[in-house]
């Protein structure tokens, strides 16, 4: 394949999607990494597309992503709430896995709290939840870490993360998510953390996203699910009504904190 037909593929799937991975484009391309980012450089240079961590994305997308500690500081009573919420769908027994993100952290605190959710198995990509159940050092709540490249969210992201999540089955998979919207769907600024989060999602028999109300309506740089991949949305009641009658409309139980 000619560097201007390549260019071509790149450009169309940028206009698409709004972002690229680059290991998305090797794969799909048949050519090598390097390959890849001088195509993105020379796409760069003619302001066609913006480089990023791990690809690129449209020139005039924004993709700011803030770090955990900034954003475990907002809707902090929403949050617990949530997480609250979220602990009562846990069964004993199970395997879940928890994502990267401030909510699933407190979630995990409140697992890590709770011996009546013993036995429990636990995999997750998020250094946070693993710290926080670890502490709990309880020998029948098991905990399985991913590897990976680890983001400004402390999420471990990338091919590492992907891998050990590809042979992995659970029985549920509690989610974060940057911005959500039933137009979009779920979304995440970062590209790499979007393919680790369809992993977790591909790897659960039901998911169950945790998302207080100021996430409605945001959209992030990556599309990483659609509400058909939604089993089950725990947020807050502070989702204004007619948003809560449309969301019942799309996912199988809403759950108000």
């Amino acid at each position: 394949m000619l560097a201007s037909q390549r260019h071509e593929r790149i450009l169309a799937e940028v206009r698409a999607s709004g972002a690229v991975r680059i290991g998305d484009l090797t794969r799909d391309l048949g050519v090598s990494d390097m390959t890849i980012r001088r195509d993105l450089l020379e796409l760069a240079d003619q302001g066609l597309v913006r480089k990023v961590h791990g690809g690129a994305v449209a020139p005039h997308t924004t993709s700011h992503e803030p770090g955990f500690a900034a954003k475990r500081a907002r809707e902090t009573d929403e949050k617990q709430a949530i997480a609250e919420a979220a602990a009562r769908l846990v069964a004993p027994g199970s395997s879940i896995a928890l994502s990267a993100g401030t909510t699933t952290h407190l979630l995990a605190a409140q697992i890590a709290a709770s011996p009546a959710l013993r036995p429990l198995t636990v995999v997750t990509n998020s250094l946070p939840v693993a710290e926080t159940l670890h502490r709990a050092n309880d020998p029948r709540l098991e905990t399985i870490l991913t590897g990976g490249s680890r983001t400004p969210s402390d999420a471990l992201v990338g091919p590492l993360a992907e891998a050990a999540l590809a042979g992995l089955r659970v029985d549920q998979t509690f989610l974060g998510t940057h911005g959500i919207d039933p137009d979009v769907g779920l979304t995440t600024p970062n590209l790499d953390e979007a393919a680790t989060n369809r992993a977790l999602i591909d790897a659960a028999g039901r998911t169950v996203v945790l998302a207080d109300h100021t996430k409605w309506h945001t959209t992030g740089l990556r599309v990483f699910a659609s509400f058909a991949d939604v089993d089950v949305l725990v947020t807050d009641s502070a989702l204004p009504a007619g948003e809560q009658e449309r969301v019942r409309d799309l996912v199988e139980q809403l759950v108000l904190a």
